[in-house]
């Protein structure tokens, strides 16, 4: 692709000082321009991003006010992006758990193939928690119903390259998808869209708190999320993709 301008987009919310500064400088080293976007954080950890950015020209970061969501403060990161030229984005958490020496290989796959949607697959250690691998594969189920297995493997897994232009079009499908579900959720809805998964095994480690780990995952109300979500996409996905073309292919056979 000739016009291929990828940016590294990362979302941030109270991650801690010492693990943004990890991930944001990790992500710097590889030489793509990085954008971070601090989603109403009160823990004073993005001041070190101030220093940062006055070491390297390739960071800018983006302030919300309140903290609104991951997806929300993608997309307006996205926003900003597309109106600079980027054509790309990949994103990465800030917690530590996506590699950046993956940040290259995934760029690759998808300036090769621009209009897919380039799926970081986890590859978990035995340090990650049963209960939340466990819980993947229901999400998985579902995502793969709504899609008629298509491809999509972990859809709750974040490193991931979007082509921005369906990316921010697939947002406009829904007024949703603007918080902890915004992974599976704007997944589905590229697929629908026409963009085709390629899946890149990612290694991830969990991080304990020892490490600085940090999670803002809440079992009881991020799993009600989870489940509401496929109560909207199945119905969606049966009364505007099945049946229309049920109704096409009934009229070609009359024809």
């Amino acid at each position: 692709m000739k016009n291929f301008r990828p940016v590294v987009i990362i979302p941030s919310y109270n991650t801690g000082t010492a693990l943004l500064e990890k991930t944001v400088r990790s992500a710097l080293d590889k030489g793509i321009p990085v954008k971070v976007v601090v989603d109403g954080s009160d823990d004073g950890s993005d001041r070190i991003l101030d220093s940062l950015k006055g070491s390297d020209q390739n960071l800018t970061v983006l302030r919300k006010a309140e903290n609104t969501g991951k997806g929300d403060a993608l997309l307006q990161a996205a926003t900003v992006a597309i109106d600079e030229g980027f054509t790309h984005g990949l994103m990465m958490d800030s917690d530590g758990q996506h590699p950046s020496n993956m940040i290259h290989p995934m760029l690759d796959r998808a300036k090769a193939l621009p209009g897919s949607l380039i799926m970081g697959q986890p590859v978990f250690g035995d340090e990650a928690p049963w209960a939340r691998v466990a819980g993947r594969k229901l999400t998985t189920f579902w995502t793969n119903i709504e899609t008629l297995w298509c491809g999509l493997g972990d859809t709750l897994f974040g490193m991931r390259v979007y082509p921005l232009t369906p990316f921010i079009k697939a947002f406009g499908q829904t007024s949703f998808a603007r918080g902890f579900e915004f992974d599976p959720e704007i997944a589905v809805r590229m697929t629908w869209l026409g963009c085709q998964p390629i899946q890149v095994k990612v290694p991830v480690r969990y991080l304990d708190t020892n490490e600085g780990g940090v999670s803002h995952f809440h079992y009881l109300r991020d799993n009600l999320k989870l489940i509401l979500l496929h109560f909207r996409l199945v119905p969606e996905f049966i009364l505007v993709r099945i049946l229309p073309f049920l109704r096409i292919k009934n009229r070609w056979k009359k024809l």
